[in-house]
């Protein structure tokens, strides 16, 4: 199924706005500021973040319900670092943190599904350009 949603800018880079939508509920403002230094609003990375944390705790749920450990919850937190490269802005690393809640598994079991799902999921192979994706998982105390 394709996923389509929109984004619209006004203005040059550094005084002009933009606006995007994502799903039926998501949408957002970005700038300048809030993309390049710390200003208020949102910005392409944190879309990529939230997209990659909700691909990879989906593959992640599937693989362990499918090795007969259902998930209670999985909680993914991603980070994408935009930096220059060559003076070129660019995506250079996506962080993910796992903890999930899964009745009678060995954390080692775990991890090792954790890192065939960050490797089948399909954002993770869409940022196959990115030099370092990594990946923290565990068990929740």
């Amino acid at each position: 199924m394709p996923a389509k949603r929109s984004a619209e800018r006004k203005g040059d880079v550094p005084t002009g706005t933009g606006t995007f939508t994502a799903g039926d509920t998501i949408s957002g403002g970005y700038t300048y500021k809030s993309r390049f230094e710390d200003g208020p609003g949102s910005n392409p990375e944190q879309l990529i973040a939230a997209a990659h944390a909700a691909c990879f705790s989906i593959a992640l749920s599937n693989l362990l319900a499918q090795a007969g450990s259902p998930p209670d919850s999985v909680h993914t937190d991603a980070t994408v670092t935009l930096r220059p490269v060559d003076g070129v802005p660019s995506i250079t690393k996506v962080a993910l943190v796992s903890v999930g809640q899964v009745p009678v598994l060995d954390e080692a079991v775990f991890v090792e599904h954790a890192k065939a799902a960050k490797a089948g999921c399909p954002v993770s192979r869409a940022l196959a350009g990115v030099p370092d994706i990594t990946l923290e998982a565990s068990l929740a105390p």
